[in-house]
């Protein structure tokens, strides 16, 4: 009787001990744990300050980009976290009726508002998706380019959501990255850890500029080696001097 009361006591105090410790994954969607955490803030979705569509036509920011993108008729686009569609149906005009374009988000009222749009203007090239923050949820070796633009800081699980896109490229597709050199959790990304965590994914930069009219930088990957295994993956670090550095 006395060892089963102390068993029991035993079991007690190691069953209170997990509770009251955090475990390292507490939070993360249970799709995301056998990959590495991201060791950088994120901002908060939906707060990005980018400006209207009038003011980033007025510096003509969507042709710079297709054209440093290369996209031409009959291709297929990935649009990655598209919101209320600015590159959307500026992607379907330059790809034509013979391109696709899938427009991606997370958040189940934005694709909404933007089936709305594409029913309005008539974009018979364009289907939407619902992705998650660790998955964009796309079919693979479906696409040319994939444009991840003004919105790869607010990624909370770069290493799983990498992993899961490079499939969906087609051979000689590309990684397209607009954001801004600044941290994460202020709505952008040192270019520095940028590479360092396309890197640990097995892409290859093979461009880069900086230019005003994207309110920051522009950058090209290629999938270069064969995706690494969730566990195999080492996460990248940035330093003070903002250089970046895997662990």
């Amino acid at each position: 009787m006395f060892l089963s009361r102390r068993l029991s006591c035993v079991v007690l105090a190691l069953a209170l001990a997990a509770c009251q410790q955090k475990p390292a994954d507490d939070g993360r969607p249970e799709t995301s744990r056998e990959f590495p955490v991201a060791d950088r803030p994120v901002s908060r979705l939906g707060a990005n300050s980018v400006s209207s569509e009038v003011e980033r036509d007025s510096v003509n920011e969507a042709n710079v980009v297709m054209n440093l993108a290369d996209i031409r008729e009959g291709m297929s686009v990935a649009d990655i976290g598209a919101g209320e569609g600015y590159y959307t149906v500026r992607l379907a005009q330059r790809v034509g009726k013979k391109g696709r374009v899938l427009a991606e988000d997370i958040d189940r009222d934005a694709n909404e508002q933007l089936g709305q749009r594409v029913l309005r203007e008539r974009l018979e090239n364009v289907s939407i998706v619902l992705g998650t923050e660790d998955d964009p949820r796309l079919p693979p070796d479906s696409f040319d380019r994939i444009m991840l633009v003004h919105m790869y800081h607010e990624v909370t699980e770069p290493y799983a959501f990498l992993w899961r896109l490079q499939p969906a490229l087609r051979k000689g597709g590309k990684v397209i990255v607009v954001d801004v050199d600044r941290p994460t959790d202020e709505h952008g990304i040192p270019p520095e850890l940028l590479f360092c965590e396309f890197a640990s994914l097995g892409f290859r930069l093979t461009e880069f500029v900086r230019k005003p009219e994207l309110q920051g930088y522009y950058a090209q990957f290629e999938a270069g080696s064969a995706r690494p295994e969730p566990a195999d993956i080492v996460p990248c670090r940035l330093s003070g001097d903002k250089t970046a550095s895997k662990d």
